[in-house]
């Protein structure tokens, strides 16, 4: 019955905790409070197959077993976790559920203090998934059915003081409003936010509400507050309530105090039988301390309740700030804002649904530490103390109500049985956080279509809260269909399409006349090794108007952490329980992995969202300008250093110490590096701007920004024999029946003439068990295909589809030619014609490659790739080689510390990097194509002894070293399917296709795809001395 939605639930409120006086309301430490008793902990639980099962017998003579709370029960070892991201997990259409209904019974006995005798007391439930049935001593307590806001009983005249209360918590996990919580994640089941008393006065503080905003020019602070009062039946007199402001430093700024019985008593928020009266107090408040991400200054607002049967306190945080949209713009205390911002589900890799306050504040800091400023609750609103975290810290959050029909998508919001429903989650979420400074947008729920019911909900809101404005992406129409996002001009006050083509947010930017601007609120979907064009998008939000930031598609990869026989770690996604209908691993799209380890691509976030740039004065090469790119703060916090690099290696550094730079602002800067250009290479200059002192998400000296920036070099003259002739000194050649031998003192390339491959290079020591071969594959990434989901419609027009037709995965060869060229004057040369193809059609490419070996030990390498007709927009073209096992340690002078492609690879610095073959392995829960390097000068793989090989590009190279082959990660569904091999495996590439987001969102762009027909590209290898 979709019309009820609960039953004797109060009526939703602030987060607001009872204290016995103003001090303890200021120290705001519930857990300190007499008044306060925590639920949370073990209980007894049952589970049964449906609600039928609860017979008497049931409760009071089956076994109990216990769980924890808060906790999911299909978390524990009961049921399981279901993954869908759009279709339900069981066919029955809306309202009705499956007659199979995993009922879990949850019990839990408990003792009231004395002192809450003749008090008024309150049961509060922050939250639990499936249809909620409470009992208090036998006694029918209430019903909820929102997953992700509180439920809250007054439960004065139900509880027994002195001895045991017995509650009894009944779950069904589904329900009508299941429909309303289709959001993309696992399905679990149980209260999974906290349970807990908390006892009031008669009369009592139900409700306040603290507007605290600024004046049109920005200077004067305006706080109203509206302060809701409740009695057991008529209006108690002989009260009064005073509030006191007290600044960020707990100095009192205003106080306040009225009677009941004056004229500010109103009539407003009436609670069913229990009259409520709301209290008005207004004050201009001069020269505030604004609120923003970057400074976020709090105000402590305290309540206090005056009644002749003692005084009652509570408090909140403020926050002065102003939003506005004007002329396209979204602005924040009269400055346009960048949303620098992630989506962020509530996920727990052994909980689940259940997110522990350490969580919360680990995931915080980190997303500050890599310089996130925004936060959208994809798709409900998270636990009061997340709230509480982004005041405190600065993020702007877009509050997003507990509302997702998308099975459904366009049927319910236009059936008039689930109005109520809809206005009711957007109101549970509005009235408990409307206090929050942090919370800049309303967003009334996700890819719920658009209609009548959407429209009420936008009513209530403006109503309630005209002090911000509304987000809602599904009104907008889509831009292919010819709305250009113009539609639902009533229920959103920002234009924030999901996956844009960024062609269409630059032609909406150029054309678009109205005045909402443009906040992605999906975009660069992080499932596996992805984030391509995160630059671009970049680009054009910092360029064009309207355009004010994202957020991207998601934090956190959704994987469920097992243990499996061997006792090895890995994680489960959609599937791995047997549940059906499933869509595997698109649950793991997060930019960190379950347990919080950054993805690479979210240095390539942290980068593009820095606060500054850096660049180079084109009139001079000392001169660099450094521009503050906040909106509210200078540079002070942070102290810079510089170094110059010539060939990647340092020469000449210094520090950077004063960043007063205002926002907005630019300083010129000039370095002391005017005679430092002596030798002949290439030179860069890096920055690198650190954290002066420590703050609550970083320690002092954390990195914040980064940037290099290359420097001409001055003429010098070539260095007498710098360059090797190839008509210099000779090459021994032998020649049987089965090879060709070319040596120079110690150093030989042997060639298999039947196979048409390089089988060894070395000097007495072979390092290569086989030579360079066409490689045009990759273990396909997620955006190429979602490999586990191959028979849908949609990935079938991917372009891993495509390459499956070619074959790519099984590539076989076969030898066209092989010739060794002598002519007079010139270095032999090994030329080898092959042809490749996965599908036997031999004409698909022609591969010819040229091997000269020089005097000086090096062998050159010359390849030319022709691909067939058709054939176009290949994974990448290169050569593989498999290494002989020990040249374990790898050095590489190009972009890294991290994987980087072609389409992210903004952030990652030139450079000489020293690390491992092990340590370039990247575990994405699907393993996929990883640990990639481009515009790579050399490397170099040696042995514990120093002796190994050296790549040299001409004049670059990208490359992938690894234990693991294509094979082994395309035909792995999960890590721990992988075993790595003693080999290395060195890819040497021309050119990747870039990385782009297709797995939700465009594909890769054309300057990032392999779309000629020919190519051609050039290496050497060396053997590298001992401590090269």
């Amino acid at each position: 019955m979709p019309q009820l939605t609960g039953f004797n639930k109060l009526p939703p409120r602030a987060t607001l905790y009872p204290y016995p006086n103003s001090d303890a309301a200021l120290q705001a430490d519930r857990n300190a409070s007499p008044w306060f008793l925590s639920l949370n902990g073990t209980w007894d639980f049952q589970l049964h197959s449906c609600p039928e099962e609860l017979t008497n017998s049931a409760l009071h003579e089956a076994d109990w077993t216990p769980i924890e709370v808060p906790g999911n029960w299909t978390m524990q070892g009961h049921g399981y976790p279901h993954y869908t991201n759009v279709v339900m997990p069981f066919p029955n259409l809306p309202p009705e559920v499956p007659d199979e209904n995993p009922t879990g019974i949850y019990r839990k006995t408990f003792s009231l203090p004395a002192t809450w005798q003749d008090r008024r007391i309150v049961l509060h439930f922050g939250g639990c998934e499936g249809a909620l049935f409470v009992f208090l001593n036998d006694h029918p307590v209430g019903i909820s059915k929102d997953a992700r806001t509180p439920a809250e009983f007054d439960v004065s005249s139900l509880v027994k003081h002195g001895e045991p209360n017995e509650l009894l918590a009944i779950v069904t996990q589904w329900s009508d409003a299941s429909f309303l919580e289709d959001q993309d994640h696992w399905w679990q089941a149980g209260p999974q936010r906290e349970i807990f008393l908390y006892s009031t006065g008669l009369p009592f503080i139900q409700d306040v509400f603290a507007l605290s905003d600024l004046t049109d020019n920005h200077q004067g602070g305006l706080l109203h507050v509206k302060v809701a009062l409740g009695f057991p039946g008529e209006r108690a007199q002989n009260c009064e309530v005073e509030i006191q402001l007290c600044d960020p430093q707990n100095i009192i700024v205003i106080t306040d105090t009225q009677k009941i019985g004056s004229d500010s008593l109103t009539d407003e928020w009436l609670a069913p039988a229990a009259p409520s009266n709301v209290l008005m107090f207004e004050h201009s408040i001069p020269s505030p301390l604004p609120w923003s991400a970057e400074d976020p200054n709090l105000y402590t607002l305290l309540i206090i309740l005056r009644s002749p049967g003692g005084e009652e306190s509570t408090s909140c945080k403020v926050g002065f700030r102003k939003i506005e949209i004007r002329e396209r713009m979204l602005l924040l205390n009269g400055n346009r804002i960048m949303i620098k911002g992630v989506n962020y589900h509530d996920h727990d890799e052994s909980t689940g649904k259940a997110i522990s306050r350490e969580l919360f504040e680990k995931d915080l800091h980190l997303m500050k530490q890599f310089n996130i400023n925004a936060i959208r609750t994809s798709h409900y609103p998270k636990d009061p103390y997340f709230y509480d975290l982004c005041d405190q810290l600065g993020f702007y959050v877009v509050d997003e109500a507990n509302l997702e029909t998308h099975a459904f998508y366009q049927d319910l919001c236009h059936d008039t049985r689930y109005t109520n429903a809809f206005l009711e989650r957007n109101q549970a979420m509005v009235e408990r956080d409307k206090n929050h400074p942090c919370i800049i947008l309303w967003s009334l729920g996700n890819e719920s279509g658009y209609g009548p019911n959407h429209d009420a909900v936008a009513g209530y809101i403006r109503g309630r809260d005209p002090s911000r404005p509304l987000h809602y992406e599904s009104a907008l129409g889509n831009y292919w269909e010819g709305a250009e996002w113009q539609g639902g001009q009533r229920v959103t006050d920002v234009v924030c399409p999901m996956y844009p083509q960024i062609e269409n947010i630059i032609s909406w930017s150029q054309n678009d006349k109205g005045n909402r601007p443009m906040i992605l609120c999906e975009y660069s979907h992080c499932m596996g090794n992805s984030n391509g064009s995160l630059s671009d998008y970049w680009a054009a939000f910092e360029k064009y108007p309207g355009m004010q930031g994202g957020f991207l598609w998601e934090w956190i990869d959704h994987g469920i952490l097992h243990t499996g026989k061997d006792g090895k770690y890995y994680y489960l996604y959609g599937g791995d329980f047997g549940d059906l209908p499933n869509d595997a691993n698109f649950c793991t799209d997060g930019i960190v992995w379950p347990d919080r380890t950054p993805h690479p691509a979210l240095y390539e976030f942290k980068y593009l969202a820095q606060p500054l740039k850096v660049s180079r004065l084109a009139s001079s090469a000392e001169r660099f300008r450094i521009t503050n790119k906040q909106d509210f703060t200078s540079l002070a916090w942070l102290c810079g250093r510089w170094e110059l690099t010539c060939d990647g290696e340092g020469i000449l550094s210094g520090e950077i110490t004063d960043l007063n730079i205002a926002p907005h602002h630019s300083k010129i800067i000039e370095l002391p590096i005017r005679n430092s250009f002596e030798r002949d290479g290439e030179y860069f200059i890096n920055f690198i701007f650190s954290q002066r002192n420590a703050t609550a998400w970083a320690p002092a000296g954390h990195v914040v920004a980064w940037e290099q920036l290359p420097l001409s070099r001055l003429p010098v003259k070539a260095k007498p024999g710098g360059k090797q002739s190839q008509k210099a000194g000779k090459i021994d050649i032998r020649q049987t029946n089965q090879h060709i031998l070319l040596s120079t003192g110690p150093i030989h390339a042997m060639f298999d003439l039947m196979e048409g491959e390089l089988t060894e290079f070395g000097a007495g020591v072979n390092f290569i068990m086989h030579g360079p071969r066409l490689n045009v594959w990759r273990a396909a990434t997620d955006n190429d295909g979602i490999k586990l989901l191959k028979d849908r419609l949609i990935e079938s027009m991917k372009v891993l589809s495509f390459w499956d037709a070619l074959g790519l995965p099984a590539l076989r060869y076969r030898l066209k030619s092989f010739r060794l060229v002598e002519q007079p004057g010139s270095l032999p040369k090994v030329v080898i014609k092959q042809l490749a193809s996965g599908r036997d059609q031999w004409e698909d490419f022609t591969f010819t490659q040229s091997y000269t070996l020089l005097t000086s030990g090096k062998l050159v390498v010359s390849c030319v790739l022709i691909a067939g007709p058709g054939i176009i927009d290949l994974p990448r073209v290169g050569v593989s080689l498999c290494l002989q096992p020990g040249l374990e340690n790898l050095t590489w002078y190009g972009r890294g510390p991290y994987e980087n492609y072609p389409d992210r690879k903004s952030s990652a610095m030139l450079g000489i990097y020293h690390s491992t073959v092990s340590e370039q392995y990247v575990p994405y829960i699907m393993p996929q194509e990883h640990g990639h390097k481009t515009d790579t000068r050399w490397l170099l793989l040696n042995d514990a002894d120093g002796q190994g090989i050296k790549i040299v590009g001409h004049p670059t190279l990208e490359f992938n070293a690894s234990h693991l082959t294509d094979h082994d990660l395309y035909s792995a569904h999960h890590t721990v399917d992988l075993q790595p091999n003693p080999e290395i495996y060195l890819n040497i590439d021309a050119a990747m296709r870039g990385l782009g987001t297709a797995s939700c969102g465009p594909d890769t762009l054309d300057q990032y795809r392999l779309l000629k027909p020919r190519y051609s590209f050039s290496f050497s290898m060396e053997i590298s001395p001992r401590n090269f």
